[in-house]
């Protein structure tokens, strides 16, 4: 048996492969199985084949070229890909990867916003405000709560008695007194920030008009509060030095402060002002000392109680304002705000873990600026007409101003914290920073709404999905025109009602709350014996009528717009395709998975069946020139017959002995074997009870090259590789002599071109000369004549050079090819061709 390497191996068999190797050398492979695959090995590189396969070397060119295709990638979506639908996969998988991204993106996003609250919240507000706002003051019978104030009695005694009690605890529940470093707590866990500050805003005398027949009578006239009314006065010949501060106007410059709005009216960010120490007997002293010198008097508007509280057990700021506004009308009207806020972010673990997605949403915001610019860039102003990309828009607008904004409030509450600690005497103005941490969750509140409302955009392939957004689409003219019609109406009954229970009814005492208690009427919230008892009649008349035009009649023809609107696009879609179907997408994945698996199974087994069937002379050894001359036959390339040869040839003597082949065996065992298991995984995750990849796999048919069904089903319908050659041959010389007749083709073609152009000068020149010879009165009849018949005569001689036609030229030089098949019947058919074109061509040539 030969064993040399120095040659380049030949099959016996058929030396027609021979021919044809260096072209099915480079042929994909079609055993897609690892088998095939031969890791370099510089140690063994004299073993390969005499003369390797090249691929051709990836220049810097192509390599820049890929890397910007996947740059380019990364953010293609179905409106900046070109022609995307004509490949409905390509269309499948990029809506795909668009969904799954902005999935991931969205969920970052509720880990943010989910991180900067949490129910502790709800539960650190409600404690505040239950020990603040809602104990009485001590006292026998019925006593007043911050939320009862009604007189300036109510207000000094529930500020010395249940605010300052809640603000300065004395004791633990045992009586034993909080030592020093205890002091300044609420409910022991709450540390006060700074000192708490109570400021109140006046108006001056004569602020307003007394009507000239009272004027006797009432000497002073303080009105509603407004910054041109503002006291701003020092009270007199006030020199107490319990409270030195109180009796003196501040300007909000001075106090830092900005304006804040009441139930009633809003307020500067100026007045007069008592910042509170944190000793409770101090804190009393200093409320005793202002009411005893009537720091409130008529003049008074409102009175603010600002402080700040943090609880480092749950790492939350509450900013409290407690107001007491006095209208001049008379009397006490109490509000109170609480704002709890997480200002310090990263503290615990589960802080940075924010952190961290706090800055997978930053690039994020980067990826889609990108991806919107792009479309920008190509839509221009046509992508604004669309209502998705304008949320995109302003989706990624919220998203910069929340970044700006986190980093702007990492940056404050530093520098107040520093401050603070820097004069803990000092009032600490956390209201700024508490207003803006509000409005910041608000705004990413919006964000989070609006970016699950996007969602939409993503899965509105679906006809299902769909369905609401052109219901409302189509309907839109409609439920605009009831809309008009219905405010005329709900307005109407909304000035009705103002108009006629404000000054008796509180849902009705201003025209905004007179709308809001409208629209509850329709839920089915209201109050009606309040109505009766404001008037017996017109009480009954209007609820009656307002409830049967709006309730019976007009929120009834806005439900059938919608329901025939709904039932119209529900009908129009009963036989319209989803533009994606996503389970038949999977599906059809599901399959090709599984006809992969399959087709890897079968090759496997023709391996197997190689090897049994490689050793023609049953000598027990396999040769190369064996190995290949089988594989030739079932259809396999040099390379992946010198790569599998080469990787089981481990002493490189061209010859697989008994040891090597026993290895080769086991791993197409194990190699099938998992190809099984895959199968069997893949079948049961689909509920598909084929058990087995042979159960599984798809009908035999009949291939050149190894896509089949294994066995001798799949032998019996393949062709020979002899045939297969033959074949080749016969098509390489068909596609010779057609390409040769197309040449020819075109040259006759060109010619009669040629032709056609010449005959059309001659026409234009006879027509000429015709022309002239009539024109010329001078010239005779005879010497008309004699000149015409000389010109036809030169025409006809001229033509006589081009006698044979380009068609018989054609058929003469393709009778004469040498060496071409059917030279002769291509002969007599250009015979028979030219009798039958030459009578044309003669009367062609007439005029």
């Amino acid at each position: 048996m030969s064993t040399k390497s120095d040659k380049i191996p030949t099959s016996y068999a058929n030396p027609a492969f021979d021919e044809d190797s260096n072209r099915n050398s480079v042929a994909p492979s079609p055993m897609g199985s690892n088998i095939f695959i031969v890791k370099p090995d510089d140690a063994k590189r004299n073993r390969s084949h005499p003369e390797p396969h090249r691929h051709e070397p990836v220049t810097q060119k192509s390599f820049g070229r890929t890397i910007l295709r996947g740059i380019r990638s990364l953010w293609a979506t179905r409106q900046t890909e070109k022609d995307l639908r004509k490949n409905k996969d390509l269309y499948v998988k990029t809506t795909i990867r668009e969904l799954i991204l902005y999935l991931v993106f969205i969920t970052i996003l509720c880990i943010i916003t989910f991180g900067m609250t949490s129910t502790k919240t709800y539960y650190f507000t409600s404690v505040l405000r239950t020990v603040l706002t809602e104990t009485p003051v001590a006292g026998a019978g019925s006593q007043p709560t911050y939320d009862d104030i009604a007189v300036f009695d109510d207000f000094w005694a529930v500020l010395s008695g249940p605010v300052l009690n809640g603000l300065f605890d004395q004791t633990w529940y045992n009586g034993e007194n909080l030592t020093l470093s205890q002091y300044g707590y609420v409910l022991f866990e709450n540390k006060i920030l700074g000192l708490p500050r109570l400021r109140q805003l006046k108006v001056t005398n004569h602020s307003c008009t007394v009507h000239k027949k009272f004027q006797t009578i009432i000497p002073d006239c303080y009105g509603a509060y407004s910054s041109g009314k503002e006291d701003r006065n020092a009270f007199p010949t006030m020199n107490t030095t319990i409270t030195p501060t109180a009796w003196h106007y501040q300007t909000s410059s001075q106090l830092q402060g900005r304006s804040s709005s009441g139930l009633v009216s809003s307020y500067g960010g100026g007045g007069y002002v008592q910042d509170l120490t944190t000793n409770y007997m101090d804190a009393t002293a200093e409320v005793n000392d202002l009411e005893q010198n009537l720091w409130l008097d008529r003049g008074t508007r409102v009175v603010f109680l600002d402080f700040t509280v943090y609880n480092a057990n749950i790492n939350l700021f509450c900013q409290i304002k407690l107001t007491v506004e006095f209208p001049a009308s008379g009397g006490a009207i109490a509000s109170k705000t609480f704002s709890t806020v997480k200002l310090i972010r990263y503290v615990s673990s589960m802080d940075y873990f924010v952190l961290a997605c706090e800055i997978i949403f930053v690039i994020f915001t980067l990826y889609y600026t990108v991806e919107e610019v792009i479309e920008i860039r190509h839509y221009r102003l046509q992508y604004f007409k669309v209502m998705w990309n304008v949320l995109d828009v302003v989706i990624i607008l919220i998203s910069y101003i929340c970044i700006i904004f986190n980093i702007y409030r990492q940056y404050k509450v530093g520098q107040i914290l520093d401050q603070l600690l820097a004069n803990q005497n000092s009032y600490a103005d956390f209201e700024f920073l508490t207003y803006w941490q509000i409005q910041f969750n608000n705004i990413v509140a919006f964000a989070v709404f609006l970016a699950w409302i996007k969602i939409f955009k993503y899965v509105s392939f679906n006809k299902t999905m769909t369905q609401l957004s052109t219901t409302l689409s189509r309907c839109a003219k409609d439920v605009f025109g009831f809309t008009v019609m219905f405010m005329i109406v709900f307005l109407a009954y909304a000035q009705l009602g103002y108009l006629l229970f404000g000054s008796l009814i509180e849902d009705y005492k201003t025209f905004a709350l007179s709308i809001f208690s409208l629209f509850r009427i329709i839920l089915g919230d209201f109050d009606f014996d309040a109505i009766l008892d404001a008037h017996r009649i017109l009480g009954p008349i209007f609820f009656l009528t307002y409830v049967f035009f709006v309730f019976f009649v007009l929120l009834n023809m806005f439900l059938a717009i919608i329901n025939d609107t709904y039932s119209e696009v529900k009908n129009d879609m009963t036989n319209q395709k989803s533009e994606i179907e996503l389970g038949d997408y999977f599906k059809k994945s599901y399959d090709k998975v599984l006809d992969r698996l399959n087709i890897k199974r079968d090759r496997v087994i023709e391996i197997q069946n190689a090897l049994k069937s490689a050793d023609v002379n049953k000598d027990g050894v396999i040769e190369f020139d064996e190995w290949r001359r089988d594989l030739k036959a079932r259809g396999y390339t040099d390379v992946e017959i010198e790569n599998v040869f080469a990787r089981y040839d481990t002493d490189g003597d061209r010859v697989l002995r008994d040891a090597e082949q026993r290895r080769f065996k086991a791993d197409l065992a194990a190699q099938e074997n998992n190809l099984d298991m895959d199968i069997q995984d893949l079948n049961d995750s689909q509920g598909n009870p084929k058990a087995n990849g042979a159960s599984a796999s798809p009908p035999p048919t009949t291939t050149i090259g190894g896509g089949g069904a294994s066995g001798d089903t799949d032998h019996a319908n393949r062709i020979t590789y002899d045939e297969f050659a033959i074949l080749v041959r016969r098509i390489d010389r068909m596609e010779y002599s057609i390409g040769n007749i197309v040449s020819r083709i075109d040259g006759v073609l060109t010619k009669l071109e040629t032709l056609e152009k010449g005959k059309m000068k001659r026409r234009e020149a006879l027509t000429k000369i015709l022309n002239n010879i009539s024109d010329d009165n001078e010239m005779t009849k005879e010497m008309k004549q004699e000149r015409l018949e000389k010109m036809i005569r030169d025409e006809l001689e001229e033509n006589n050079n081009d006698r044979q036609t380009p068609i018989q030229s054609l058929l003469g030089s393709t009778t004469a090819a040498p060496g071409a098949p059917g030279g002769e019947s291509r002969s007599q058919s250009g015979k028979s061709a030219s009798r039958r074109v030459s009578p044309t061509h003669d009367g062609a040539s007439k005029y």
